[in-house]
């Protein structure tokens, strides 16, 4: 079958699915059709019905993003479907940014909290941090907000600090902000937080002007806490199909190796203590590679190192 009849099949069934009850129109006695009929949907979409009849019958192939919302909107279709229309009628289709930040669903916060030697958080399109399990809180500490990981890199002064090759992480960073978020041009949220990040950072306003974009996908990464020391991470940001747009992001490290043992201290000390540790460090440790410890500033004793 074709993929534009497929688009006409798709659409016959959501109309068939959907009653005048789900879309507020009252029904006067019986119907001879299931569902929706065509006239009532293309006056629904703001179509004509000649128009909604050529998309059924696959004589209209290329239908506009906003047909295909404003059918998408009839039919009360979920994301995944939504997406599915888009494909079938030859358009690409963005996950929107919510107005707000979204909340987790309990099964991804029992997962991440599944991997106790891993630190895990959820980054929404412009890199709003949502969720954090237990380790990457510690691993997090230095930190006075993790609201957001590009201001946590351009506008903390921990940022250079934790991230030891920061050239390299503020280059990620933005590519990556870029990727998830310039689509989203005119989104409230992602405008104010490019102006901000624009006006606190001149490091942000020049890696931005240069438009690199290259979404975060799997790399290590040198970072340093001030209560353990140099921790060699690999990290893998895995699309959330639950929630479009969104990544889940792992820091593991080699469980036999130095940075292993490290995040495990992490994970055994107190909270209170760790952000003790971090109070006072505003200059970037110098020198070393992931897999050394001697860096200035640490205060826990990792077992097996000293």
């Amino acid at each position: 079958m074709a993929k534009q009849n497929e688009l006409g099949s798709f659409l016959r069934a959501k109309r068939a699915a959907t009653s005048a009850d789900d879309v507020g129109l009252r029904s006067l006695g019986p119907r001879r059709v299931p569902g929706l009929r065509r006239d009532e949907v293309a006056s629904l979409a703001g179509v004509s019905v000649d128009y909604y009849t050529r998309l059924e019958q696959g004589r209209e192939t290329r239908p506009s993003a906003q047909v295909i919302d404003a059918l998408a909107h009839v039919f009360g279709l979920g994301p995944q479907e939504r997406r599915h229309a888009y494909s079938l009628a030859h358009l690409l289709w963005t996950p929107p940014l919510p107005a707000a930040r979204a909340p987790v669903g309990s099964p991804l916060v029992e997962l991440m909290d599944a991997w106790p030697d891993a630190a895990c958080f959820v980054l929404d399109p412009i890199l709003d941090v949502l969720e954090m399990n237990s380790l990457a809180r510690k691993l997090f500490t230095p930190f006075r907000s993790t609201a957001n990981l590009a201001s946590m890199v351009f506008l903390d002064p921990a940022g250079p600090v934790f991230y030891t090759d920061w050239q390299r992480a503020a280059s990620s960073c933005v590519a990556n902000l870029r990727a998830t978020a310039d689509v989203h041009v005119g989104a409230t949220r992602r405008e104010e937080l490019v102006a901000t990040l624009r006006a606190g950072s001149d490091a942000f306003a020049r890696l931005w002007s240069a438009h690199e974009v290259q979404p975060k996908t799997h790399d290590s990464k040198e970072l340093f806490h001030p209560a353990v020391g140099a921790i060699t991470v690999r990290f893998d940001a895995l699309e959330v199909s639950a929630m479009p747009g969104h990544q889940l992001v792992v820091y593991r490290a080699d469980p036999a190796g130095a940075s292993g043992r490290r995040l495990r201290a992490l994970a055994a000390a107190d909270t209170a203590s760790l952000r003790a540790a971090g109070t006072g460090a505003s200059s970037s440790p110098s020198g070393g590679t992931g897999e050394d410890l001697g860096r200035p500033g640490t205060a826990l004793e990792v077992a097996g190192e000293q």
